[in-house]
């Protein structure tokens, strides 16, 4: 894991981070909303982690749920959350602290299209602390389209 993030980091997020990549993996395979796991291009060289989520905890209205997750050396990140429903279209939001010109470094594209951004704050910046607030606040997505 890279050393801890800093917000006067330089205005560059780095090469991605392997190592935290490989360890958000394995809590993804441990959690039981998560279905399968892969990297992209491949596990020897993970830009990229993809989390296809559970369908058979979402209701039928539902057709995919994945979280794509980018990790970099300078303690940046984006946890992408997208779900595409029977209807064509798509909810989707995203937590990212990177180098931006449109608000705070670190910022959450806000549902249901990801347009709308504002500043955030996090009670750390861990990437297993993160990891919890996204899966958390997943969690509540579920109850919500439930509750619908």
């Amino acid at each position: 894991m890279s050393r801890p993030p800093s917000d006067s980091a330089p205005d560059s997020t780095g090469p991605p981070d392997r190592q935290t990549l490989r360890l958000l993996e394995r809590h993804l395979t441990s959690d039981s909303l998560v279905a399968e796991t892969a990297f992209d291009p491949d596990s020897y060289e993970p830009r990229l982690l993809k989390a296809f989520l559970d369908m058979e905890r979402y209701p039928e209205s539902v057709s995919t749920a994945r979280l794509d997750i980018r990790w970099f050396t300078m303690g940046d990140f984006t946890f992408h959350y997208v779900e595409d429903h029977d209807d064509g279209s798509q909810w989707e939001c995203r937590w990212d602290r990177h180098p931006n010109t449109h608000n705070a470094r670190l910022h959450f594209h806000q549902p249901p299209a990801a347009n709308d951004i504002t500043d955030l704050e996090l009670p750390s910046l861990h990437p297993l602390e993160v990891y919890s607030t996204v899966l958390t606040a997943i969690e509540q997505r579920l109850e919500d389209l439930w509750s619908q």
